[in-house]
């Protein structure tokens, strides 16, 4: 379950892009569909968010999204360019003004030493060709690290659309 706190960022995010006339689509490793969860619970959405993809595994990453292979072989799913290249493929499989990625390690196994449990990279890529990726360390459980990478991801898109508006 969401805290309402990230909500009611989804609910705010809804009327920034809704006032800005974009569209919004999602591609979730690591959340497993929690964004666009957030964002569909929130009613009305649908004018404003075309979809969102659960690209759990590398082969999805690959074939919906373009994810190269050689990007998965040498720096791994949970990487920032995989995060950049979730993001930018989303734009085409979706058609979406906006779109953002998440790919991370939200434990409880499955952590390294370079790549602990709670990492997480979010990519937002805007249909201009404004891409950017954050990189985060969550603490907490898998439920905590999950809740944390979606207040995060709303926040990014907040960003995005927010300075994309001012650049025009």
């Amino acid at each position: 379950m969401l805290p309402s706190s990230t909500l009611d960022s989804a609910a705010a995010l809804l009327v920034l892009l809704r006032d800005r006339g974009l569209t919004l689509a999602t591609a979730e490793s690591c959340t497993g569909g929690l964004i666009a969860g957030a964002l569909t619970a929130i009613p009305g959405s649908s004018d404003v968010v075309l979809g969102g993809l659960v690209t759990y595994s590398n082969a999805m990453k690959t074939r919906l999204l373009g994810v190269p292979d050689d990007i998965l072989s040498e720096a791994g799913a949970v990487s920032e360019p995989c995060a950049r290249q979730m993001a930018l493929g989303t734009l085409p499989a979706t058609g979406a003004d906006i779109a953002v990625a998440v790919t991370g390690i939200a434990g409880p196994g499955g952590g390294s030493a370079e790549k602990p449990v709670g990492l997480v990279y979010i990519g937002v890529a805007r249909r201009n060709g404004t891409t950017e990726v954050s990189r985060h360390v969550f603490p907490g459980d898998r439920s905590e690290v999950r809740a944390e990478t979606v207040a995060a991801a709303l926040q990014a898109v907040m960003r995005l659309a927010e300075s994309d508006s001012r650049d025009q």
